[in-house]
């Protein structure tokens, strides 16, 4: 029996010697890493975080004191000590524990979270609360570095300074966010940490003056600001976080539980906002993880031994468009490829390695990442930005002000379109077929296939008129390869069943899976038309009138949800031209989907093949 079998809460670690929360530290890895490899999930950046967050729950009196994790990929360590051990091996299965912090399942966790930047912004507020309220809890903020460069957390640093509220930021600083942290904070924070001297100088000096008599003290530490700007720039290139307002401590070693526990128990008793430099190792403890922390970033199950994958998998549209843009940049060297933090997510990791000078990760930073490839295209580049759906919506204004209202030729690859599966309802990709297809001059794509977004790629590299959203789901299509498609033309559409008894009309995904509803409806003597959308907009209208004239009913199908997807374009279609056709639209209920394998997913949503072969047949009038 270890001592993690005696941990419910985190009073239980807080009753711990320190030799004792060593060992509990190298338990719990042994423990998330087993888990990881039967389940999958973000093993790299939770086994980087474990010493933090004993340090954390052991000073500050969770969960009266709050933590508020970043993106929270990296909580696991926190799931087990509260409350949450017995349950983790359910880690990210359908009806198990999440794999983020989930208000629903702990009151340890203050915030559902899985995206970067809004920790910070978050404290700051229940601090200011707080205190409105009088209430004495403390906040703390855990960020990474990867996603403090996001402009929501410098927004948030530049508020708390003013504000000389109560709260810490922790920002752990291991040198990645999901690769290699990139660009000037990045080099700015290792620069730092050759800073340690200073700071140890600094406090050292600040406390000995103060032991002088009280006039002397004061004229001292005068004349001392005075040195220590100056001694700063010679140790340290940069002030940044104390210029914004806070108190930095640090660089503090982040596997080391002593010095953990010693400088936030200090700094539990200052006033003011305090940054904590907390520098950690991505995967420590695990061999494979440190040596390769991007690939660790989040995993599906692997062999605990060898660290290798359990299973090789098939095509996915990932992979498609990887291949594709090492393709298309080999013919034409004004394409370049743009990525937020998420190259080998994104499936650039090729393209990065061909063409390093063309590829640009610009961090955790979407808006960013869309307002810069407007750039590259005003200057004749052609620009393709990799953004995961759910992530896009944070560079959705400019996607509307500095590319659609511009019309640039820029290519947005909408990667995890509709349900991701076990990372949950932060990360599924349901809202983007109707946010951008509110936005005028945007043509919106959406692949069958693999073979499908390769020719799209290639479209809409060549388009000349404006700017281009390709979006595509995770994994692989399970199609099989059509000989001879029709070839992609702006807002045309394509039949690839012809029937008499019922139309479906689909969009990217959707289209196999009514194609195989189709197969099991011809089973049961009913024959449907089924239609590729391919456009999601400029709509195949010409077509889609013409089934209207045909058809008394016509059913769309899409994985989006229906309130402004391709449903209602497609039913407001009709409408307005007067015809008395009925168009049933199925997709995606107006709520948010919880974790679980994607095709239980689908099926649940009525969007299996065997769920949407019965709901069409239904709809068809065959009983």
């Amino acid at each position: 029996m270890g001592l993690l079998d005696g941990v419910r809460s985190p009073a239980d670690v807080r009753r711990m010697s320190l030799g004792q929360l060593r060992e509990l530290a190298g338990e719990i890895r042994d423990l998330i890493v087993r888990t990881t490899a039967r389940n999958g999930g973000h093993t790299a950046p939770s086994l980087g975080v474990v010493e933090l967050t004993l340090a954390l729950h052991y000073v500050y009196d969770t969960p009266n004191d709050q933590i508020v994790w970043d993106v929270g990929h990296q909580c696991y360590a926190h799931k087990i000590i509260t409350g949450r051990r017995d349950r983790f091996d359910t880690l990210r299965t359908k009806g198990g524990i999440s794999g983020f912090p989930k208000k629903a399942e702990s009151e340890y966790d203050t915030l559902d979270t899985g995206h970067s930047g809004d920790s910070i912004s978050v404290a700051l507020g229940a601090a200011v609360g707080d205190r409105l309220r009088g209430s004495g809890r403390r906040s703390v903020a855990v960020i990474g570095d990867g996603s403090i460069v996001a402009g929501m957390a410098f927004e948030a640093l530049n508020n708390a300074g003013c504000l000389k509220q109560d709260v810490v930021v922790a920002l752990n600083d291991n040198e990645m966010s999901i690769g290699h942290s990139t660009g000037a904070m990045a080099g700015y924070l290792n620069r730092i940490i050759t800073g340690k001297m200073y700071n140890r100088l600094r406090g050292d000096a600040w406390n000995l003056l103060g032991l002088l008599p009280e006039d002397l003290s004061g004229k001292s530490r005068v004349a001392a600001r005075k040195l220590q700007e100056g001694l700063k720039n010679l140790v340290v290139p940069s002030i940044l976080f104390e210029e914004l307002g806070f108190r930095y401590v640090g660089p503090v070693d982040g596997h080391n539980l002593g010095e953990l526990i010693e400088t936030f128990g200090r700094v539990r008793q200052l006033h003011g906002p305090v940054l904590v430099h907390v520098v950690t190792r991505k995967g420590k403890g695990y061999d494979p993880a440190m040596r390769h922390p991007e690939v660790f970033h989040g995993t599906g199950p692997f062999d605990v031994d060898t660290g290798k994958p359990s299973s090789s998998g098939g095509p996915t549209f990932t992979g498609a468009f990887g291949t594709k843009m090492v393709e298309l940049a080999g013919r034409d060297e004004r394409v370049v490829a743009i990525t937020a933090g998420m190259c080998l997510g994104t499936g650039l990791l090729s393209f990065r390695e061909r063409f390093p000078n063309r590829l640009f990760d610009v961090g955790i930073c979407e808006q960013h990442a869309v307002a810069f490839g407007a750039g590259l295209a005003l200057a004749g580049m052609r620009p393709v930005v990799a953004v995961y759906s759910t992530f896009l919506a944070r560079g959705l204004d400019q996607v509307i002000q500095d590319v659609c209202l511009q019309k640039l030729p820029v290519v947005l690859a909408v990667d995890r379109g509709g349900l991701v599966g076990e990372d949950g309802p932060t990360h599924h990709g349901v809202f983007d077929l109707s946010y951008l297809g509110m936005v005028p001059g945007l043509a919106i794509m959406a692949p069958m296939d693999e073979d499908e977004l390769g020719a799209m790629l290639e479209f809409a590299i060549r388009y000349e008129e404006g700017p281009v959203a390709i979006r595509y789901p995770r994994g692989g299509s399970g199609s099989q390869l059509r000989p001879n498609p029709a070839p992609i033309q702006l807002g045309k559409a394509e039949v690839l069943r012809d029937g008499d008894q019922g139309c479906v009309l689909a969009a990217g995904y959707m289209s196999g899976v009514a194609v195989r509803a189709a197969d099991i409806l011809r089973a049961r003597g009913l024959n449907a038309t089924v239609v590729n959308s391919r456009f999601v907009k400029p709509l195949d209208q010409s077509l889609i009138l013409s089934l209207a004239e045909r058809y008394p009913v016509i059913v769309t199908v899409e994985e989006n949800v229906l309130v402004g997807g391709f449903g209602a374009a497609v039913s407001g279609l009709v409408e307005r031209s007067g015809m008395a056709a009925r168009v049933v639209s199925y997709g995606l209920e107006d709520r948010f989907y919880e974790q679980g394998p994607r095709s239980w997913l689908l099926d649940q949503a009525g969007l299996s093949p065997e769920k949407l072969a019965d709901r069409l047949q239904e709809c068809f009038g065959r009983k």
